[in-house]
This record gives C-alpha cells, structure tokens and sequence, in this order.
C-alpha cells in the first residue's frame, strides 16, 4: 500500500467515524513540518527552549552514561530541524568519538535542511539520513547490530494513548540490542495557564497548523474542504495531564474528497479530534518504562522543571 493510499484509508476511517478524529502524524507534510518550525519559535512554546536548555547544558551528562565501546549510530525519529539534537552530536564530536547520526522523518525536505545546516554547523560529522514514517524505518534498523542512542526527543511520546505508547515502545525494542539507548522527551505537568497558552496561541499558529490537516486533503486527495469555515479548540485537563486538540465545523456541510469518491457530514459545532498531547509526572514516566522493560538511567530536567530527557536502557 502506498503512502497516499494509507493516508487516504485513515482519513476515511476517522471522517467515517462517531467521533472524527484525524491522526495527528499526518500534522507532517513539507508544509505542515514548516509551520511547527514556526511554533517552535513561539514565546508561549516552553518545550524547544527547555529541551534545548537541557541538551546544550546537561549533554555531556548523558553521554557519560553511556557504556559503547565501539562505533554507535545515534538514530533520531522525528528528527524536524535537528538544531536541538546538535548540541549533543557537537559534544560527541568535540569529544572525537566515532559514531553515525542517522536522522529520520517523513518530509524530505526537511530532512535536505536538516543535512545541509548539520553539516554547515559541524562538517566532520558522518550522516545518513533516512526519509520516511518512522514505523516503516523501524524494521530495516532493526536488522542492524551496530550499538545504537535512540532519540525521541520533543515530547512526541505524548501524543500516543496508553495502547499505542506499548506499541511504540514495543516497536523500539525490537529496534535495540542489549546495552543500547533510548532518550525520551517528556513534557512534564505544570501550571496549566502555561499548558493552555503554549497549544493556543494569540496569533493563530497552532490553529493553522490544525487547519493546514484540510489543506492537506484537498491537496492530496482532492477534497473539498472550505478551511474558513473551520475553527479550531484546544483544551487542558489538569486532572489527567491531557490536552485535547480539535477542529470545529462552524455550520452544517457535507464535504466531498475525490480520491475516496467519499462525501462526509459534518452538524454546526461538529468537532474533528487531530491531536493528544499528554503531560507527565516523574513517577508515570518510571511506571511507562518498568512495565514496558526499560530501565531508567536518568532524567535530566530544565531548570524550570517542566521538561525531561529521559535515559533508558533494556
């Protein structure tokens, strides 16, 4: 099945479904990788700047942690602009250690960008970047024996229910041997004024990110979508450490996607599920990887507290 048939079969099936929802892994398009580069730069965004804090000052850290002997990969999924990653890679290279960055996401051009700055930035580096959904790519490193740092960096694990967070993990140790790595990002619970201005910004990047889903499907799969009469929501539970994303269908409409040959109805007020983004505490961040036979090494938290990159090991 090819990349635009999946997308298509997924679309059907949220649209199709009592509560619409669209994955947000298809947030991800040239496009759409080009406006989360624009949310990254928001001042309410807290997760790049503390993430950032946390790999520029407490990197050296982590690599101490690790126990490889030999030449090692470091295989990030999701890799986006790499600028946070490459305060690690330049302490590894500072350090003269010999190892392979092996970057992977599904936009190939940020995947040139990503080269093009990695290599401007630090040109000794060895790279070999992979394009592609992440869970395809998965199967091929999993055939490697080359010790290996995995890095799912930006709090992405929080877009995952609790089945799909088994299923992830089960997916990276297959990945793994024993003796390798995977740094975890985890958006940790906070004040949730912080939360709620950081996934609803006063100038409407995060709604066009959302929107930029629509777009999408008109592009790809000829729908029929009018974007302006969609709006979008975003709400925090502080109880659960969810925040719930949505899109709203301002009137009634029924929308045609000519790829599916598909018409779709949408009530006044119908919402669209398109993203979860869920926050931690320490202790369930512990209790994810003990039940899914991680070890945790370490967490390296912000000076602030509301972030962690978290070292596990099998």
């Amino acid at each position: 099945m090819t990349d635009l048939q999946t997308f298509a079969r997924d679309i059907h099936k949220g649209l199709s479904a009592p509560q619409k929802h669209i994955s947000s892994k298809y947030f991800y398009d040239d496009i759409g990788s080009g406006i989360f580069q624009d949310i990254m730069k928001m001042p309410e965004y807290y997760p790049t700047p503390c993430e950032f804090e946390i790999l520029s000052l407490q990197g050296g850290n982590m690599l101490d942690k690790l126990n490889f002997d030999e030449p090692f990969q470091v295989v990030e999924f999701g890799a986006g602009d790499g600028i946070k990653t490459r305060q690690l890679l330049k302490k590894l290279v500072e350090r003269g250690t010999e190892f392979t960055y092996v970057p992977i996401d599904i936009s190939a051009r940020a995947i040139e960008e990503l080269v093009a700055n990695m290599r401007a930035h630090l040109p000794e580096i060895r790279i070999s970047p992979m394009i592609g959904n992440y869970f395809t790519m998965m199967e091929e490193l999993s055939q490697s024996r080359v010790p290996s740092l995995l890095l799912f960096l930006g709090g992405n694990i929080g877009n995952y229910e609790n089945q799909e967070v088994k299923s992830l993990l089960a997916d990276f140790r297959k990945c793994m041997n024993p003796g390798d790595y995977l740094l975890t990002g985890f958006d940790l619970q906070k004040n949730p004024a912080t939360i709620r201005c950081a996934y609803d910004d006063p100038k409407g990047i995060t709604k066009a990110f959302n929107i930029n889903l629509l777009h999408r499907i008109n592009r790809e799969l000829g729908g029929g979508f009018k974007t302006n009469q969609f709006d979008f929501y975003s709400h925090y539970n502080p109880v659960n450490g969810e925040v719930r994303s949505y899109l709203v269908s301002l009137v009634p409409q029924r929308v045609h996607v000519q790829y599916l040959d598909k018409c779709y109805d949408f009530d006044r007020n119908e919402i669209i599920w398109t993203e979860l983004s869920k926050k931690y505490t320490l202790p369930e961040i512990e209790s994810v990887a003990e039940t899914n036979g991680f070890r945790v090494v370490e967490h390296f938290l912000d000076c602030k507290a509301y972030f962690t990159d978290s070292l596990w090991t099998l």
